[in-house]
């Protein structure tokens, strides 16, 4: 006796193709959460690259002219100073880098016009200096205009930092919200 092949086919159970789309959904998740924590990593290593950079920039600055920067309480608005001092206005002669051949420029990479890395906001004198989440970079001298120390300041010479990740800081540099801060001291 012959026996017939059987034509039909067996499909996918309902439980099998669970079984795949769960295993699915769990690897990209993963692949999500791993995203997110190299990103998170990026970011917090260019905050630190820059505010190396800028620190730098203005103990340059400093040589150059016998002071850092002056001015800052730590405050929204004090990257402003930083910008005209190492790239804007370094002779504080009130002309620009389009006009001022004496100028010199600390890093050429805050020039709004060109800027790749994405650490400046705004035109021309009134540019802001953003960290790699959109906070701006606060910014207090360690003297006070008349010359003595400034009580507010850290640093005798300066305090440069950014308010890290969640976007919260305080002058004093101390408390929970500074947890994430990236610094200079």
């Amino acid at each position: 006796m012959k026996t017939q092949a059987s034509s039909f086919r067996r499909g996918f159970t309902l439980v099998e193709m669970l079984a795949v789309i769960t295993i699915i959904v769990i690897l990209g998740g993963i692949v999500l959460a791993s995203t997110a924590y190299v990103k998170q990593k990026k970011a917090l290593n260019e905050a630190k690259v820059q505010v190396n950079l800028l620190a730098n920039a203005a103990e340059q600055y400093k040589l150059d002219t016998g002071y850092f920067p002056l001015g800052g309480s730590g405050g929204k608005g004090d990257s402003k100073i930083l910008y005209r001092a190492l790239y804007w206005d370094s002779n504080d002669n009130g002309a620009g880098p389009d006009t001022d051949s004496v100028q010199k420029i600390y890093i050429s990479e805050l020039d709004p016009k060109t800027n790749k890395i994405g650490w400046t906001v705004g035109d021309k004198s009134e540019v802001t200096i953003v960290d790699p989440w959109g906070n701006e970079y606060r910014y207090r001298n360690g003297k006070m205009d008349d010359g003595s120390a400034n009580p507010k300041a850290i640093n005798p010479d300066f305090d440069l930092w950014s308010a890290g990740p969640d976007g919260k800081t305080n002058e004093s540099g101390s408390g929970p919200e500074t947890k994430d801060d990236i610094r200079n001291w």
